[in-house]
């Protein structure tokens, strides 16, 4: 959860999380409502029903491994995730991520952070600030483009792009 402060409370998740943990494939059938109540139900049996909005994910690196299933950066994003802080992403999650509005942070020191600690982050300089004091206190990511940012604000490509249409 966003504090008064501007931080964010970590999850922590393990390496190689698959999009079949993120959407769970028996739920692929109904809206993304019930998908996102299943959100990583089979390695964080509690994530979906305690997540905040303004969270963040942490993970090991091969994030998204698997189906190229949007559903799966939605499910974050409908949780209010604030962003997903990994070493390394699945390249097409990677673009679904951002499509749907999704900030990942790739970042090769993720598996620092530690749950429940608190971060700020600055995408477009690639820094995480840990709040609590942990070393080190800043942490070096790569930075996101302008273009991509841009989604993240918009809330995904389709409302980026209806945002620029012109009449």
């Amino acid at each position: 959860m966003t504090d008064h402060n501007g931080t964010h409370r970590v999850w922590r998740v393990g390496a190689d999380i698959d999009t079949d943990a993120l959407a769970p494939g028996a739920y692929m059938k109904f809206g993304i409502d019930e998908i996102a109540r299943h959100c990583l139900q089979r390695v964080r049996p509690e994530f979906a029903g305690q997540v905040q909005p303004g969270d963040v994910l942490a993970a090991g690196p091969n994030f998204g491994i698997g189906s190229s299933r949007e559903q799966a950066a939605a499910a974050l994003v409908h949780l209010g995730v604030a962003a997903v802080i990994a070493p390394s992403f699945n390249g097409l999650y990677f673009r679904n991520a951002f499509n749907v509005g999704l900030l990942l942070l790739t970042c090769a020191q993720a598996e620092a952070l530690v749950e429940g600690e608190r971060i700020a982050f600055d995408p477009a300089a690639g820094r995480i600030r840990r709040a609590d004091g942990a070393d080190p206190a800043d942490m070096l990511c790569e930075t996101v483009p302008p273009f991509l940012m841009d989604m993240v604000r918009a809330g995904g490509l389709l409302n980026l792009l209806k945002q620029r249409q012109t009449f």
